[in-house]
């Protein structure tokens, strides 16, 4: 039983892990090197794709989704895609998609004369399940080398979710100390003086019928 416990243990906080890292906001160093528009047709991984920009119709089926090139300082590619998020899920509440593509597509540079810039996103890249980590903003920097900001809208709302976890936990135990196990202990000693009560009555009963016999 404890291995079934800390299998279901690990497999809830794994959960919750990949919750946080597919939504919360991470940044990339990167060169922008095209930004283009495509028709995609939506099957088992379109759960990782966000909604039809704001104030156009949704299809459950295809739609054309922007996107933006780049190049990371160490050579490799990363694409990413440019949706709005609009209302729903993950909050970013990004209604701006067009004006976002058009500032990529602006700082669009060369190998030569390298124009690189941070990218801030969520979500993950999957050449397997082909998803895409949506872009949500950028912004121009001097170079590969500059320091990413420290990310305080991930420490805070770790943060705020470990407080919450704590809280509940003791407030948990709390109760479990004050109503659960009094209430166990009450029921485990019902429990034996009814036990004890039935094994005096059958020990009454078997008197009972050993005097008839005598």
């Amino acid at each position: 039983m404890i291995y079934v416990r800390w299998f279901l243990f690990v497999v809830f906080w794994g959960l919750v892990l990949s919750i946080f890292h597919y939504t919360l906001p991470q940044r990339d160093i990167v060169r922008i090197v095209d930004t283009f528009e495509q028709r995609i047709d939506f099957g088992e991984n379109s759960i990782f794709w966000s909604n039809p920009n704001s104030g156009m119709a949704a299809n459950p089926v295809n739609r054309d989704v922007l996107f933006i090139q780049t190049v990371r300082a160490n050579g490799r590619p990363m694409v990413y895609r440019n949706e709005d998020t609009g209302w729903g899920w993950p909050p970013y509440f990004k209604i701006d998609t067009t004006n976002l593509q058009t500032e990529a597509a602006d700082l669009v540079s060369t190998k030569d004369a390298p124009q690189w810039v941070l990218m801030t996103h969520y979500g993950w890249r999957n050449e397997f399940l082909t998803i895409f980590p949506n872009a949500v903003g950028v912004r121009p920097i001097a170079g590969p080398d500059v320091g990413k900001p420290v990310p305080w809208v991930n420490i805070i709302v770790i943060g705020l979710f470990v407080m919450l976890v704590w809280a509940i936990w003791a407030r948990w135990r709390r109760f479990k100390r004050n109503r659960i196990e009094p209430a166990l202990d009450e029921l485990g000693d019902d429990l034996y003086m009814a036990r004890e009560n039935a094994r005096e009555q059958g020990r009454g009963i078997r008197n009972w019928f050993r005097g008839k016999k005598a």
